[in-house]
């Protein structure tokens, strides 16, 4: 998507769809007073009609309204006026983007940041607002055929601020979005896929691509010939039920001199039967998002080599099917993983921890400075947030803090969770150093504790997007989650971002 930042009056611009706020009770934002007067009072005659109050959400579209330059004006609707923050004005854009997609505009004009309180918040309006663009247009066709339902025409997005060094922010901030949702819309293109198409083959396949598609960035394929060489037994033993073979990726990103790389790690179970512990047939379509960490960590090193940030980045992605066969590992088998630690298998269906265990021990080689793991891990988490926040678990107080702050700068929010010695012993086993489940309560605590096992003396976080990654139901699909709240991390690690 094409985008720019422009200055000056907002009646004298083009467009094929300009968008204004409306606060509550009717009152005018800036930008929709300045095109009020230019239509001699249209947008106050259309308000005084009760079409629309103002409130969160609401949108109204016109059509060639007299005096004006657009073809169509969309009034938004953006709460009290004294509530209005980066929070609302990313729902307000949301809700415009939605009504704009459904028009057949080319091209749309955003002055829902025209004038903020907060003069520095230019930047953060054009990337939330190229991020809210993509949202709307964003459709999943690659496996249709035939004659497909209409795309939205919407391919350029503009941003309407009041000075040019607003604009220069506002471009900057675009520029940054746009890396951000190519990454986003890589993730859910995966994400999207159906497992007999995006198998681990084709993960590894989509990781050499990036590699040729970017400069600083490389790849490494890994077997299981080469696991088994590397003793990642627990992983292994995920596999067994498959005929598909298991890959391990690791991606390369060199933006900096000499120093330690961030590390992200992401679950790549490209489906989940569940294996012995099957699972049950409802909704077992969807257990093709079961690689949604894998596809976010690749959308993530996507967005970072496209922004060429001035950090060392390295993605890890353990990736398997996890299939019941006269094969598959059974319950109450026991696995030697990586570390040398054993494993008690008492529910094959808690694969996500026996992938990613051996892959943070082999993160240990590159004495990275964080290690970040990304996974669709447990039901237990989607109970406790639903499908609203990510999951934030961490023994590191200023790294769980860290990410909690980039979520919520980035509008992808998430939760911190505890880890204590008390759910870690739940994991105890009479045959092995640890079971791989530790009971019905606090389920998603637990398994984050399982992790911890493999981190020692490493800076060290677990993110459970198994509420987020994708959505059910009518509009079912994979969210992009949590993309953007990595993106911000390292903007904000590369001092991109104050």
């Amino acid at each position: 998507m094409q985008f720019h930042a422009t200055s000056g009056a907002p009646a004298r611009q083009k467009t094929d769809c300009a968008i204004v706020g409306i606060f509550e009770k009717r009152a005018l934002s800036p930008a929709a007073a300045e095109l009020d007067k230019a239509s001699k009072g249209a947008i106050s005659k259309v308000l005084a009609q009760g079409d629309i109050s103002g409130k969160r959400g609401e949108t109204l579209l016109l059509r060639h309204v007299a005096g004006l330059n657009c073809v169509r004006l969309v009034l938004t609707g953006l709460g009290k006026q004294d509530e209005h923050d980066a929070r609302n004005h990313r729902r307000a854009l949301a809700a415009a983007m939605k009504l704009v997609a459904a028009t057949s505009s080319r091209d749309a004009l955003s002055f829902l940041g025209w004038d903020p309180a907060d003069k520095s918040e230019f930047q953060r309006i054009g990337r939330d607002t190229l991020l809210a663009a993509h949202a709307a247009v964003y459709r999943f066709t690659e496996m249709k055929s035939g004659r497909s339902e209409p795309q939205p025409k919407l391919d350029s997005i503009g941003i309407g601020v009041p000075s040019r060094s607003a604009a220069n922010a506002a471009q900057k901030g675009a520029e940054e979005g746009a890396s951000i949702a190519s990454g986003m819309r890589l993730s859910q293109d995966l994400a999207n896929l159906p497992a007999n198409v995006c198998t681990p083959s084709y993960l590894a396949t989509t990781a050499k691509k990036l590699a040729r598609q970017h400069r600083n960035l490389r790849a490494e394929v890994f077997s299981e010939a080469d696991m088994k060489r590397l003793k990642m037994g627990a992983l292994l033993s995920v596999t067994r039920g498959t005929q598909e073979p298991a890959k391990l990726v690791v991606l390369h990103y060199k933006g900096a001199q000499s120093q330690a790389p961030v590390v992200l790690v992401g679950k790549g179970i490209t489906f989940d039967a569940g294996g012995i512990s099957l699972k049950p047939p409802q909704a077992m379509d969807e257990m093709k998002f079961d690689m949604s960490g894998a596809a976010s960590v690749l959308g993530c090193m996507h967005a970072v080599a496209s922004l060429k940030l001035p950090i060392n980045l390295i993605v890890i992605v353990p990736t398997c099917e996890n299939l019941p066969s006269g094969l598959a590992t059974k319950p109450g088998d026991i696995v030697r993983s990586m570390s040398g630690k054993t494993i008690e298998i008492l529910n094959t269906d808690a694969e996500g921890r026996l992938i990613l265990c051996d892959a943070l021990t082999y993160t240990r080689r590159f004495k990275p400075e964080m290690v970040i793991d990304v996974a669709t891990l447990t039901g237990a988490c989607v109970v406790a947030l639903g499908a609203h926040r990510t999951a934030i678990m961490s023994y590191s107080d200023d790294l769980r803090n860290e990410i909690f702050a980039a979520g919520a700068a980035s509008g992808d929010h998430g939760w911190p969770m505890p880890l204590g010695e008390e759910y870690a012993a739940q994991l105890k086993s009479n045959f092995a150093d640890m079971a791989n489940i530790g009971g019905p309560g606090g389920g998603a605590v637990t398994a984050g504790c399982f992790l911890g096992k493999f981190t020692d003396g490493l800076n060290w976080a677990h993110l459970d997007i198994a509420g987020t990654a994708w959505k059910s139901g009518a509009k079912k699909g994979a969210t992009g989650r949590p993309v953007p709240m990595l993106s911000q991390l390292l903007l904000e690690r590369s001092g991109i971002l104050p």
